[in-house]
């Protein structure tokens, strides 16, 4: 095996749609990637996904990368500097002492946590959102589930893989800050509020409930988050090649390894992720004077305070139409690649005119910015507007960025300085066209860097190589924000975009409308069933 695949980190990230693998070298090169298709299930009225499915995925991934590793190099991969696990974050998985799990797995997509945030948020002081793990064991308590007294350990899905892989129930600080708020100043769990927690429980009957005891040990970036056992590896890779004592770095969440990718973590600097959800990341040098459900405060991999806005819904609307042009063009006799598809889409919407009359509602589940507990897909537009295939793609891009704009606008309204944000995702694929409406929803420019369409396994993978870095001293005592810097990012090009008045002023047009359509879509949701299967 060659000393490149040895020195390099394989990061493995668990998305909404796909689980990937990446091969990173210490500068940041990609030399491999495998993956895996998946899709959650609504059961039971939750979204969840099957742990047989997490198992089965996270080994086809790795096999996918170790065959091109083989192809390429002319060996099977033994061993790596060193591995990470990312993936979604929040939702509920909740064990026994057994180790078993206790319900179906709930996922962040989930909004039934309604009664249980807002009382959460009362106690706190603090604004816990819908998705949150402790809002869904919370909720769990209020609706008095059977499991509950039997809660022995929570975690998200990127701690349960870190688990299987080294026997350590740990978590990334970021990742953790979004199961339960973090104390900056400790790096761990807010005492205060876990003692709340607990009292609050004890008053809706789960007296032997304590929460401090189920949630997994903080870590930040570059700490010890143990080594590759030989169960993992065996987990990882059933042809046995793979051998234990790898050093893993601590799992993370998908928000803190966008952070990474787009080199966004120092104060006043930003990312945005867009995918399956679409999310916002803003370093703060102090946090917002008050409390907003628009605004969740979590972290940074390094534990720094992070306001973050999420958005349920991002990116699978678009892609759904591209899917649909993508069809009609083979059935014209053309096939074409899916980034072909978007370039010809995406690239007529800067030729749109300004205000098309036309609105795109990208709601497949429920929006707690836009007050929705469910959504509906739905395209409006006046019977005067002139329907354009260029008018419909920058609908469809302001449509994906609208919930996030009304979010921004609440952060910046509480006067917290954005001086640069960098966004990455398979929508900035297309250059400069959703770059620039983004620009315009958020009022700040926006950046895109070569790394950006490798996303969160890339970001896992470095976060692994910090972890290596610190183990043999080359980190020299350098923070995760200065060593990205100076290692990853201090020759990286990027392309910058400022928003243009004549752009700001189209989007707060589009914006106006959309909300004021928002009853549309709320009578939408009550009109129509969810399944053709409920009618």
């Amino acid at each position: 095996m060659s000393d490149a695949i040895a020195q390099a980190s394989l990061g493995i990230e668990l998305g909404s749609t796909r689980i990937k693998a990446c091969l990173v070298t210490p500068d940041g090169t990609t030399l491999a990637t495998g993956g895996f298709t998946w899709e959650n299930q609504l059961v039971d009225g939750l979204w969840t996904y099957s742990l047989d499915d997490v198992r089965a995925g996270v080994r086809a991934a790795y096999r996918e990368l170790a065959e091109s590793v083989e192809r390429d190099h002319g060996a099977k991969p033994s061993t790596f500097a060193a591995i990470g696990v990312s993936a979604m974050m929040h939702g509920y998985l909740a064990f026994d002492a057994e180790g078993e799990l206790l319900v179906p797995f709930r996922t962040w997509r989930n909004t039934n946590t309604g009664p249980a945030a807002a009382e959460l948020s009362e106690a706190f002081a603090f604004a816990i959102p819908l998705r949150w793990s402790v809002a869904h064991l919370h909720q769990a308590v209020l609706d008095r589930e059977e499991h509950v007294p039997r809660v022995h350990a929570l975690t998200t899905l990127a701690g349960y893989v870190h688990e299987l892989l080294t026997g350590r129930r740990v978590l990334g600080v970021g990742d953790a800050s979004g199961m339960f708020p973090i104390d900056t100043a400790t790096g761990t769990y807010d005492a205060t509020m876990l003692s709340t927690f607990d009292r609050l429980a004890a008053e809706h009957g789960a007296e032997g409930l304590r929460i401090a005891d189920a949630l997994p040990e903080v870590l930040s970036a570059g700490e010890d988050a143990g080594t590759l056992t030989a169960d993992g590896a065996a987990l990882l890779d059933e042809s046995g090649s793979l051998q234990p004592g790898i050093p893993l770095c601590p799992p993370e969440g998908d928000a803190g390894t966008g952070m990474v990718a787009t080199g966004a973590v120092a104060p006043r600097t930003g990312n945005v992720s867009a995918g399956t959800s679409i999310f916002a990341m803003v370093v703060l040098e102090e946090g917002p004077r008050t409390p907003h459900e628009e605004i969740d405060i979590v972290t940074t991999p390094a534990g720094d305070a992070v306001a973050m806005v999420h958005c349920n819904n991002g990116a699978s609307e678009l892609n759904a139409w591209a899917d649909v042009l993508g069809e009609f063009a083979t059935a014209l006799g053309h096939p074409s690649a899916p980034d072909a598809v978007f370039e010809a889409f995406l690239g007529t919407a800067l030729e749109a005119e300004a205000d098309s009359g036309m609105l795109v509602y990208n709601f497949l589940s429920g929006e707690p910015i836009a007050g929705l507990t469910e959504g509906r897909p739905m395209f409006v537009r006046t019977p005067d507007a002139r329907l354009t295939l260029a008018g419909f793609a920058r609908a469809q891009l302001q449509g994906a960025f609208a919930t996030l704009s009304l979010g921004m606008r609440t952060l910046t309204d509480e006067g917290v300085a954005i001086e640069e944000m960098r966004a990455h995702g398979g929508m900035f694929r297309t250059r400069g066209v959703a770059q620039r409406i983004l620009a315009a929803a958020i009022g700040a420019p926006v950046s895109v860097a070569e790394t950006a369409s490798e996303g969160g396994a890339w970001g896992i993978a470095i976060l692994g190589q910090y972890r290596r870095a610190v183990i043999d001293g080359s980190a020299s005592g350098r923070d995760l924000s200065t060593w990205l810097d100076e290692e990853l990012f201090a020759s990286a090009s990027a392309e910058t975009i400022v928003p243009e008045a004549a752009d700001v002023a189209a989007f707060d047009t589009y914006l106006q409308r959309w909300r004021a359509g928002l009853a549309a879509e709320a009578a939408a949701v009550s009109a129509v069933s969810a399944s053709p299967a409920d009618s």
